[in-house]
């Protein structure tokens, strides 16, 4: 079973900085939408008005927008898609999110890892494969640049690889825009799951957006989708995403975590933690030598502070932390004193 931030089998802890989720919750409108979704029947199984709402929102055909049931059911899917149609080899980020590993061991494709876009471009051959780039990279927060943008392009001019963009954490940049070229992008698989920045995980809700002549890639995709796959919720949520209303309270929670994320680092600067650049929510940070992770963590929790390992990315010793409130941040703060003693 594939490591995760967030809830767990243990208690619910009062100050979870391990879930990269916004902890401002969702805008009202959009959250009163969900609560009142039509639970007594079957949406449509075709989701036809969703797509089309979608595809109009996103500036993408109808027939091209796949509702999916959350980031991790749009990977799978996508990967077995890609095995469908002939595709054998599967380059992921190192580090970066464990399911696109994962879906790729389980079908026995050719798992290739790249740390940046220079080794996946001089990786990158004549045949078939299926790209990830996750845009920020869960877990680092990091993006990539307009060079990066434009020497992966070129590489993919040169390969028959097929580019998934997962822009799960997009709305949670915090510093910039994306480099992203609007050219690469409509050549690309976009992955979107909103319920991260709206602050409701527990609503499954994603949908993937395939570039025009997709294939049987994309006939394969639409295929293999589960019956009824977006519960009544999910839809709500999908259709309430872009709204003003939305678009306009994301805003505030971005200026809102800004402000929460540069005290926070202070805070753990000051505390002697090693931390890496982020643009995002969320960032790796190493506490002082003297600290083991593998005490440090358990004496948290029993605190009902909860932080994400992040040894299951392939970083020892690193930590991902989520910009949490300040009722939190002084939590943190004063039971690091007491354990760093």
């Amino acid at each position: 079973m594939n490591v995760h931030g967030g809830s767990d089998a243990g208690p619910t802890p009062a100050h979870d900085f391990s879930s990269n989720a916004s902890p401002l919750g969702p805008p009202p409108e959009l959250l009163r939408a969900v609560l009142a979704a039509d639970r007594s029947r079957y949406p449509d199984p075709a989701y036809t008005a969703l797509r089309e709402h979608l595809g109009a929102d996103l500036a993408v055909a109808a027939e091209r927008v796949l509702p999916c049931s959350g980031g991790a059911e749009a990977i799978r899917r996508l990967s077995l898609a890609a095995l469908l149609s002939g595709i054998r080899e599967v380059w992921v980020p190192q580090p970066g999110f464990g399911d696109y590993a994962a879906a790729a061991q389980a079908l026995g494709l050719n798992l290739q890892r790249y740390r940046s876009v220079a080794e996946l471009c001089s990786g990158l051959g004549p045949a078939r494969a299926l790209v990830w780039v996750c845009e920020p990279c869960n877990p680092s927060g990091s993006s990539l640049s307009a060079a990066d943008w434009q020497d992966l392009s070129l590489a993919l001019e040169r390969s028959a690889a097929v580019l998934a963009i997962d822009l799960a954490y997009d709305s949670l940049r915090l510093d910039s825009h994306s480099a992203l070229p609007a050219a690469l992008q409509q050549r690309a698989w976009r992955l979107h799951c909103p319920n991260k920045v709206l602050g409701l995980t527990g609503v499954r809700a994603a949908c993937l957006l395939a570039p025009q002549a997709s294939g049987a890639l994309l006939l394969h995709a639409q295929a293999l989708a589960p019956s009824w796959v977006l519960s009544s919720e999910g839809c709500e949520l999908l259709r309430a995403w872009r709204s003003r209303e939305s678009a306009e309270y994301l805003r505030q929670v971005q200026e809102t975590l800004r402000g929460w994320r540069d005290t926070q680092r202070l805070l753990l600067a000051d505390l002697g933690w090693q931390q890496q650049g982020s643009c995002s929510n969320f960032w790796l940070a190493r506490p002082p030598a003297a600290v083991q992770v593998s005490d440090l963590l358990p004496a948290l929790r029993r605190r009902g502070i909860k932080l994400r390992d992040a040894s299951s990315f392939g970083l020892l010793g690193w930590l991902r932390l989520s910009t949490q409130n300040k009722a939190s941040q002084a939590a943190l703060k004063q039971a690091l004193e007491e354990l760093q003693r």
